[in-house]
């Protein structure tokens, strides 16, 4: 691998065979490593890939019941329903493969500063349960495998999807070491919020400026009274104003210049930045794919000007 390229965390599995027709864009992270490849940004020598994830790092989150009665396909109609996935053993190797995924960026970022995968951030998952296409929560077991290892002892997830990330503020609910912040439109999914963590409002049709507007106003602050020493970011793209769950109009600029402000305050402040994608839902998924990219393209910049400062 090249130390100087961003490192990218992406497996041929993360796309699955699919119902076609399902509300659940599953091609998007195929289509979004043939994006970046496009634009030389995923390349041989900046591509890692995520080995099977262990089970006992994903019960030190989860409960093991609910681990074990998922991957044998015994969980109920309706706790499937609430998931909204159909099961089915590939299903099992891509959901356990993307945490394991989000495990390796998290790795990564504490080796070189910033890491970005491309797919993560099932923020609805909760410790027992699944829930909103989220199965279990990658950004929940990478903080606590970080600080059981002592690897990092305080963190902060920085949750940028439209949707408030509720099964994340239940997992830290009342702990001080891992903080889940979440960003979201108040009036859409889901319908019964979470009280743990820290909730910022974003306006229902909230346009580029107000939306930036409320990211620079809050994140600083944040940094400056948390003090953490490693972030998790989740760059959900369902803000966008095209997306079909958002209810919130960013353009592409303006999704691009919130992961490059929130990814540079980051850096700035020496902090290891693990970077996934969240939700992001369109009928054509080459568009959610690209809207994924806006993140990587982001991370690029802000490490190739990282890197030009310190040679």
């Amino acid at each position: 691998m090249n130390p100087a390229l961003l490192p990218l965390v992406f497996h041929p599995h993360y796309s699955i065979p699919f119902p076609a027709g399902h509300r659940f864009p599953m091609s998007k992270f195929r289509l979004l490593a043939e994006t970046l490849r496009e634009q030389n940004i995923l390349t041989q020598e900046n591509e890692y890939q995520p080995s099977p994830l262990s089970l006992s790092t994903l019960m030190a989150a989860h409960t093991p019941d609910y681990v074990q009665r998922f991957i044998r396909g015994e969980l109920t109609d309706d706790e499937q329903k609430d998931i909204g996935l159909p099961w089915s053993e590939w299903l099992v190797e891509r959901t356990l493969r993307a945490v394991s995924g989000t495990l390796l960026t998290s790795e990564l970022a504490l080796q070189h500063g910033l890491a970005c995968h491309l797919a993560g951030g099932t923020h609805h998952a909760f410790p027992s349960k699944g829930s909103g296409f989220c199965i279990f929560n990658d950004l929940a077991v990478a903080s606590l495998n970080l600080v059981n290892q002592g690897k990092a002892k305080k963190i902060l997830i920085l949750d940028c999807d439209v949707h408030q990330g509720d099964g994340t503020a239940a997992f830290f609910a009342g702990r001080t070491d891992i903080i889940a912040v979440s960003w979201h439109c108040e009036e859409n999914y889901p319908q019964v919020k979470q009280s743990g963590g820290i909730n910022i409002n974003i306006p229902k049709g909230a346009d580029d400026q107000t939306y930036l507007t409320i990211i620079k106003n809050t994140l600083p602050q944040l940094l400056m009274e948390h003090e953490p020493d490693f972030i998790f970011y989740d760059a959900g793209v369902d803000v966008h104003k095209e997306d079909r769950l958002g209810y919130v109009n960013l353009t592409d600029k303006g999704v691009y210049q919130r992961d490059k402000y929130i990814i540079e305050t980051c850096i700035l402040h020496n902090l290891p930045t693990a970077c996934v994608i969240g939700g992001g839902y369109d009928r054509q998924e080459e568009k959610v794919a690209w809207r994924h990219s806006l993140l990587h393209q982001a991370a690029n910049k802000v490490w190739k000007e990282a890197v030009s400062i310190n040679k």
